[in-house]
């Protein structure tokens, strides 16, 4: 068996059927599926059931960095023993390149690269080479181009115990895959002492590999704590990854630096000859500095602007994206696809309005159109057999795809009762409900139409005294994911919003919705929209939801009998089968955990950090850094151990800024 499912629970409700129709349709080649589960039904499970049975590699596609940490964990929990792996994008800190030609502005790209996230990336496309019982977590950006999967294959090499090498030569190799020489040893950085080489490889955070050789034989290969020296395992060989997903061959180097010389040759003129002078000295400027650092360092800022050339595509390919990497076949789930979907159609568009501006002015060859998320028609194409997972699938999933509905919870719980009272007097008539639900230890959320009356409504109630938290896109997702917890917990008994939290949370512990303006039509308040808001209280046995409207919109009847009629499903089972329901029980655990997988002690985080802004937390990492160093040189090597793992602790908050 590849996949071990671990649970203490066995498919139950309307999981049985689905995951039989869903592993015969993909085993008959059915390129599109659709899992319409209604919220709490356990859809995660029924992936995890249909992975087991297929025994294929997997892939998990969600539409943010919050729901992938989510699903990653709950994978993690159902295969201990396989490789369930997380692939998002790895910026801290994104600022695209632009320019506005009304005003004449240039706008730099600015970056920051998450390195636990960087870390977690190589893991992850190391597992799809090196193993077929591979889950990986992504989010939507798993679509933009990582560089070749050839070349990145082509570049790994081994290490053997009794195998002949020199160190030079081993430096040279892994010089040319990124790695560099340095004494503060860290992963992607090497260096040798005496009669061993050590590498800290792409995938691993706080271990290195030390190679002892004697008259150019590998004698032993031992992985250690680079810090303290404990051994860890004895291994007989090892495989060096590249620590770049575009690092490029040597020998690809000359041909993709001539290839830029001729696009800037036979580009220099067209501008020209649009009285375009400015912007094709610009350009000239530009390239010919880029082409010298290539030359001179083999990299150059920017260098993705030219990464046809590096991958060997041709003008207008698909860029190379994680999807090349997995072995075949393999299933894709695309979780949320109501969200997702759209999001895979928008990315593309976007990329290329902004590409077109910067090329039509000098700051870019147009094979910088190459350099983008492969666009809807090429994801489509190239993606496996799918499964579309949502309780409100999009038009495209349903006019491509056979449905499978998920009605029945095995819990028993039913969809909310759904209530319309008019919008006179609705915030004194909904401060009633909420001081009764607060009464019994429950939850409240609270859904606006704009941001201005959620701002509004949170300062009313926040004077009245009620502990309230405001969630909105401005704030960092590492707050929003501590607001999530706070509510969970009961330190926030109110969370205002407006539609941060309609798929995919699990909130089991909020038994009231109240949906504001829920009669005026539009984007935030269509029928699936609606349906994903009052999905919210589904978790919870006392689950109800107040729709304040002064009519029925055709979404909202259409959202309140779909209601009806899902929780008329499950009344008809729990009667049949004996089943009282009762609310979720979900362990409260912090969601950004998993990323913190390589920190030992998880109480290396302080709480005060999540309330440091950026600068202060940077004077902190130095002041760890400091500290860890002067306790190694005292070999004080335990408390350096963990003066470290605080250090990493604080810099992997980082990665929750959004991008």
């Amino acid at each position: 068996m590849l996949f071990k499912l671990n649970s203490k629970y066995s498919p139950a409700g309307s999981q049985p059927d689905a995951i039989k129709k869903l592993v015969e349709g993909v085993r008959n080649k059915e390129k599109d599926q659709v899992l319409l589960g209604v919220t709490g039904s356990g859809k995660t499970f029924t992936m995890a059931n249909i992975i087991k049975d297929l025994e294929m590699p997997a892939l998990v596609m969600a539409p943010n960095k919050i729901l992938s940490a989510q699903l990653y964990e709950e994978f993690k929990e159902f295969f201990p023993d396989n490789a369930v792996e997380y692939f998002v994008s790895y910026y801290d800190y994104y600022r695209p390149e632009a320019y506005i030609p009304q005003k004449g502005l240039y706008i730099e790209k600015e970056a920051s690269v998450n390195d636990t996230i960087d870390q977690l990336r190589h893991k992850a496309t190391r597992s799809l080479m090196e193993r077929k019982d591979v889950i990986i977590i992504a989010s939507v950006s798993c679509i933009y181009g990582i560089g070749s999967h050839e070349a990145y294959r082509d570049l790994i090499f081994n290490l053997g115990v009794g195998e002949k090498v020199s160190v030079p030569a081993i430096l040279r190799q892994c010089t040319s895959l990124g790695y560099v020489v340095a004494d503060d040893f860290s992963r992607g950085t090497m260096k040798s002492r005496g009669n061993y080489f050590w590498i800290g490889p792409s995938h691993i955070a706080d271990r290195a590999w030390r190679v002892a050789i004697e008259k150019n034989v590998i004698q032993e290969i031992v992985e250690i704590d680079p810090l303290t020296r404990k051994v860890f395992q004895k291994m007989e060989k090892v495989s060096i990854f590249p620590n770049s997903h575009h690092i490029t061959p040597e020998y690809s180097l000359g041909k993709a630096i001539k290839d830029i010389e001729d696009e800037l040759a036979a580009y220099l003129p067209a501008l020209y000859s649009k009285g375009e002078v400015a912007a094709a000295q610009r350009l000239e400027e530009r390239v010919r500095y880029d082409i010298a650092q290539l030359k001179a360092n083999g990299f150059c800022q920017g260098i993705e602007n030219y990464s046809r050339f590096f991958t060997g595509r041709k003008e207008g390919d698909h860029p190379p994206t994680l999807f090349e990497y997995f072995p075949k076949p393999f299933v894709l789930f695309v979780d949320e696809s109501h969200v997702s979907v759209p999001q895979v159609s928008g990315m593309s568009k976007g990329d290329a309005a902004r590409k077109n501006v910067l090329i039509e002015h000098g700051f870019r060859m147009p094979s910088a159109r190459d350099n983008r998320p492969m666009k809807f028609e090429e994801w489509d194409n190239m993606r496996p057999e799918t499964i579309f997972v949502s309780a409100t699938p999009g038009e495209f999933e349903k006019e491509n795809g056979k449905v499978v509905e998920q009605l029945v919870r095995p819990t028993g719980l039913l969809d909310p009762i759904c209530e319309v009272r008019p919008t006179a007097n609705q915030i004194e008539d909904a401060l009633k409900e909420v001081d009764k639900i607060i009464a019994k230890n429950e939850r409240v959320l609270m859904l606006t139409l704009t941001k201005k009356t959620a701002e509004s409504l949170s300062d009313y109630l926040s004077s009245k005294g009620y502990k309230i938290a405001y969630m909105h896109g401005d704030q960092t997702t590492i707050e929003r994911i501590q607001k999530l917890y706070d509510f969970r917990k009961g330190t926030i008994d109110i969370i205002v919003g407006i539609n941060l939290l309609r798929e995919g949370i699990d909130i089991p512990e909020c038994s009231l919705v109240c949906i504001f303006e829920a009669d005026q039509e539009g984007f935030l308040r269509t029928a699936s929209t609606l349906i994903q808001m009052i999905g919210r209280a589904a978790r919870n046995e006392n689950g109800r939801v107040i729709l304040y409207a002064d009519r029925e919109s055709g979404a909202m009847k259409n959202a309140l009998a779909e209601t009806k009629r899902r929780r008329q499903i499950q009344e008809e089972y729990n009667l049949e089968h004996g089943i009282t329901p009762k609310t979720i029980k979900k362990e409260i655990s912090e969601a950004f955990a998993p990323f913190l997988a390589n920190i030992k002690d998880k109480k290396a985080i302080k709480p005060e950090w999540m309330k440091m802004k950026e600068s202060q937390r940077a004077k902190e990492i130095k002041k760890l850094d400091k500290e860890m160093k002067k306790a190694a040189q005292e070999m004080d090597f335990e408390k350096a151990a963990e003066l470290r793992d605080q250090k990493n602790a604080l810099l992997s908050l980082d990665q929750f800024k959004d991008v």
